[in-house]
Formats: C-alpha cells, structure tokens, sequence
C-alpha cells in the first residue's frame, strides 16, 4: 500500500513533465494561493529528475528503426467501461499498453526505470479516491496523465486549470483551431509514448484506452491509417452521473485554482455531446472492418464472449489461444459491487436535452 493518499497529494498532476511542457502549460496562468505549495514541492523534484530525463531522451533517440502493427484504441465517453474492456483484452500477452507509472513518469523509461518504479510503488496510493478500483504501477491504464507529462497538447490539464475546461476542450480535445505545429507536436508524443510502451514491454501490438482518443479519430487515421477501434456505449444517464462524480472527486485532489463545481455539470454536458459528435462525424473515416461498437452492458453481461466477436471483427489474432486467460480474469471479477445511482429529476433533464441524440440512436431508457 502506498503512503500517499489521493485526496491530499503533495505535488501537482505535472510532476512527470519535461521542463518545455512544465513552462508552457504554467504561462499566463494563476495559480492560487492555497495550491503554491504543490508547484514549489513539483518544481523541486522536476528539477532533481531533468538529468534523468535527459538520459531518457538520448535513450529514445538511439533507439533502433523498427515497424510496428497499426495500434488498437479502445474509446469511448469516460465511464463507458473502457476500463474494463482494456483489463480484459490486455490478458492477452500481444498487447503493450500504458502503465500507471508511465503515466506519472513517461520520461523515465528506457533508463533508470527499475529504480523509479520501486519509488513510486512505494509512494503510490493503492486505490482510486474517485471508485476504490485498485491501482498498482503496472496496471493498464489510460495514456492522457502521460500525454499530459509530454505536451501541452492534453485535455487534462484542466484537472489542473479548471478555469481553462473551455479551452484544453475545443483545443486540446477537439482540436479546433490548432496550427500544424501544435497537430504535430501531439501526434510526436502520443508516437513516443506507444514506441516506448513496446519497447519497456516488448510486445508488438499497442492496446490503447484513452477516451480522448474518441474526438482524435481524424488525427490518428493520419498517424496509422490501419488503426483499429473498439467503440464503447453506455446509458447516459449512468454515465454522465459517473462522469460528473469521478472527475468532481479527481478534479478536488488536483486543481490549482479555483474550482466551480456549480458549472461542472454543464461543462460535463458539453463534453458529451462534443465527444458524440465527433465520433459521428467522423467515423466514417475509419476504413471497412477496423471499427466495432459495443455496448458495455452487453459486454459486462458476457465479457469472454463479446471480446471473441471483437477479436472476430478486427482480426485480432487466435482468441481460442487466449480465451483461458480472459475467462480467468473475468471470473475474478464477479461480484464486484459498481456504484448505484439514483437520478434526480434535475439529471433527467440535463442528460435528455444534451444527450438526446445518444439515447435515441442506441435506445437507452431510464
């Protein structure tokens, strides 16, 4: 267990970045009083660790030319269960994926990575504030925090700066109104971050899970034009009561400024919808057979069998050779209590006027 508790952690969510990313993201915004002592204690470990990330970098850079497959991105609002699907597929032994401790430290991989990681086991908190789910240094986790340590470019920096939740929306989410500089700078990291996955975890095969990924389809056809998708759906109204909970929770541990949780709940809303829209609009981009939708409750209700059909559909390889892991996995998992959520009237209504398209075309009902 780590000696860390989430909900007062010490350091901002910036403790991994580069110094580049560090300045950039912190330019031209406030940080409050109460909060100082965070980015006083993360510019002073920033500091002791640049030379190591240095090391890292000339590691990277020497790394011999190699091709891999086209990686697999499992996407899908937040709290539509990717993370679910992501641990099941992941039993499978093809897959690299981006671990907790890369997404702290995406900088201290390819040197001195044995030692950090034995730190941050040991400082780590051992569950999520936001669910009790469990977490651990190697477990598969979703690529943003890291995104986050490596660009400007990541949508989570308003947990962060969530003044700024417009803003890392349209422009780090969407990318609405980027220039070509900013596009390239991204797709860079999002490129380090799988090559050096694979390379710490030597497999062949990235296993994505990044609900972001969800507005980036257009990016990430221009980066690997064989890219596969696994699209996960859930009732809304579940998830957007999900959503607004665990990013409320997350968001508390890890704001710098002020943070308005009166206007979360819209702004919860507007991302919906933002996110649903664009996957619309844009996977018809995603060429024939590299796209399957899933809903999650049909997943949950049979795992072992639905990830067959994924395997099927995307031609992810021989399930037969890994259906006993998956079934071993799954099995561990029965029985595990999910939150139970009540909705309110007010809720009822948010979610029927923004999210009216979702619920029609996949028929969910209260």
């Amino acid at each position: 267990m780590g000696i860390l508790n989430f909900e007062k952690l010490p350091v901002s969510t910036l403790i991994g970045s580069d110094s580049k990313t560090f300045e950039r993201v912190m330019e031209g915004v406030e940080v409050e009083k109460q909060y100082r002592s965070k980015i006083r204690t993360t510019r002073l470990v920033r500091g002791l660790l640049s030379p190591f990330y240095n090391i890292n970098t000339r590691r990277y850079n020497a790394l011999p030319e190699r091709e891999y497959p086209a990686p697999v991105f499992i996407i899908g609002h937040w709290r539509s269960g990717t993370t679910f699907v992501h641990n099941v597929l992941t039993q499978d032994k093809q897959f690299g994926y981006c671990t907790t401790y890369q997404t702290v430290f995406p900088h201290l991989m390819l040197w001195g990575y044995r030692l950090f990681r034995t730190i941050v086991k040991f400082f780590m908190p051992s569950t999520r504030a936001t669910d009790k789910m469990e977490l651990g240094v190697d477990i598969p986790q979703e690529e943003e925090i890291a995104l986050s340590n490596m660009t400007p470019m990541a949508h989570y920096h308003f947990l962060s700066f969530p003044q700024r939740i417009d803003h890392y929306r349209d422009h780090c989410l969407l990318m609405n109104n980027t220039t070509e500089e900013e596009r390239d700078e991204f797709k860079a990291a999002l490129r380090k971050l799988v090559r050096t996955s694979l390379e710490v975890q030597h497999k062949e095969v990235f296993l994505s899970k990044n609900p972001p990924h969800t507005a980036r389809i257009k990016t990430i056809l221009e980066m690997w034009p064989d890219a596969k998708f696994i699209y996960l759906v859930r009732n809304p109204y579940t998830v957007i009561k999900s959503t607004r909970d665990f990013f409320g929770k997350t968001t508390r541990s890890t704001t710098l400024q002020h943070f308005d949780e009166e206007g979360f709940e819209e702004q919860v809303l507007r991302t919906y919808k933002a996110l649903y829209d664009s996957y619309e609009r844009d996977k018809s981009l995603i060429p024939e057979g590299n796209l399957i939708e899933i809903r999650f409750e049909e997943f949950e209700a049979d795992p072992v069998e639905n990830a067959r059909k994924i395997y099927e559909k995307l031609r992810l390889g021989d399930f037969e050779a890994v259906r006993p892991a998956m079934e071993k996995y799954a099995g561990t998992k029965r029985g595990f209590k999910k939150n139970r959520y009540q909705y309110d009237p007010h809720t009822v209504e948010l979610v029927e006027k923004w999210c009216g398209e979702a619920l029609h075309k996949w028929d969910y009902h209260l």
